[in-house]
């Protein structure tokens, strides 16, 4: 008997441990209804309570200035903003709050979290999205449940891209789904995280991205992108039919050319103009490689379409190293030029620009099998009106913004990517 018994105590005595060791090594999220919020949200925000500094704006307009102030004063813990996929229905505060204070007009509350919708059509909105069934989070998703429960961070779909970027948002067709932690250094914004081209994929998370140190662009330039393939910025774009189709049809760049864009390191700039016609330029950096045979027959497409559309062609002084194009005989609308290698031995550049060709040429530095590459000045974007007006308040402020991109597999077009960054809100 005495040996049953002891074997019923040790079983016994581990039944009761086991739970508690578990919930020692896996804590439980406190707020579980944030799983439940994040399959409905096209964004979310996790911000760190500061109670020393008042409450921030969206609490006093969704709870009034009284009860803000009372909640606030005791708020130690995470808060969020979420926006669902009908993004005019403005942002929603969610935070922790005991369940025995009354709802606010227009609140709800979600599990363990009270919600404060911004009018009575989006409380009725949000209810109506959660009555439907969802899939529980998992991969990135659940990650980054776990990252907004504990710290400031920033969840994205592709919904929320398509609000605030409009027609660019095909250009980022790598970040379609995404989740960036976020940390305060002096009058910076580290960033770092990861993103998918498609969202809901069952993966592990990719290897993290060291943040850039800063380095700012030239005066002159609004924005860089370079990576190792331009499939990085056209896959979204060709997967329109009507962009394939015009580009065939009115450019002569058939899907044997298309292909050949793609596969190129690249290297993007958008230069400011201080006068004439245009405010800005765009010119394109290809690495092609030692063979041109592809490239100049492509260039022959071209330049018989712009032909046929009633452009003048202005071949530079050797017209084989390139050509410039107006409409009127005087104002340079773009053009291509082959540049000079950076170095002995190296291929020559093909640059391609819209506007009137740099006055300096840029250095021909191009990635090769390296992360890609993005830097932009956002306020000086938005100071000539080339910056979408969607996007966040802090994003349009900056000075200047850096994102560093690696995809799991090591090069771009693939289906997950690490990120990381920075942004600077001070020169």
């Amino acid at each position: 008997m005495i040996r049953p018994l002891r074997v019923t105590l040790v079983i016994t005595t581990l039944l009761l441990l086991l739970p508690s060791i578990g919930l020692r090594l896996f804590p439980r999220r406190n707020a579980t209804g944030l799983d439940r919020l994040l399959g409905t949200a096209a964004l979310l925000q996790s911000f760190a309570a500061h109670p020393a500094q008042g409450p921030p704006p969206l609490w006093r307009e969704r709870l009034g200035a009284e009860r803000s102030r009372q909640l606030w004063a005791v708020q130690n813990r995470i808060w969020w903003q979420y926006w669902g996929a009908h993004g005019d229905a403005g942002a929603y505060l969610v935070l922790q709050a005991p369940s025995t204070i009354p709802l606010p007009p227009n609140g709800l509350r979600v599990d363990d979290l009270l919600v404060v919708a911004p009018d009575p059509l989006a409380r009725q909105l949000l209810l109506d999205r959660l009555r439907v069934r969802q899939r529980a989070p998992r991969g990135l998703a659940q990650r980054c449940g776990q990252e907004l429960s504990q710290r400031e961070a920033v969840f994205w779909t592709p919904a929320a891209l398509g609000q605030m970027l409009g027609p660019l948002s095909p250009l980022v067709q790598e970040l379609q789904q995404g989740c960036l932690q976020l940390q305060s250094q002096g009058q910076a914004l580290v960033l770092h995280g990861e993103a998918e081209a498609t969202a809901g994929l069952w993966a592990p998370a990719p290897p993290a991205l060291s943040p850039p140190a800063r380095s700012p662009l030239p005066a002159a330039d609004l924005l860089q992108l370079q990576g190792d393939r331009l499939a990085l910025l056209s896959r979204g774009l060709l997967a329109s039919q009507l962009v394939r189709e015009a580009l065939a049809q009115r450019y002569g760049l058939g899907s044997a050319q298309q292909r050949l864009l793609q596969s190129v390191p690249f290297l993007l700039r958008l230069r400011a103009v201080p006068e004439g016609t245009f405010q800005a330029a765009l010119d394109l950096q290809l690495q092609v490689g030692a063979d041109r045979r592809g490239w100049q027959a492509l260039l022959a497409r071209l330049r018989q379409a712009l032909l046929d559309q009633g452009l003048e062609e202005q071949p530079a002084a050797n017209p084989v190293e390139g050509s410039s194009w107006s409409r009127d005989g005087s104002t340079i609308l773009g053009g291509w030029r082959w540049l000079k290698p950076s170095r002995s031995g190296a291929d020559s550049p093909l640059l391609l620009f819209l506007g009137p060709m740099p006055r300096e040429l840029p250095p021909a530095r191009l990635l090769q099998g390296q992360p890609w590459q993005l830097s932009l000045r956002p306020r000086a974007m938005a100071a000539v009106g080339l910056l979408p007006q969607d996007l966040p308040l802090l994003v349009r402020q900056a000075q200047q913004v850096q994102l560093l991109g690696r995809s799991a597999g090591g090069r771009s077009g693939e289906r997950q990517s690490a990120l990381a960054g920075r942004l600077d809100l001070q020169p």
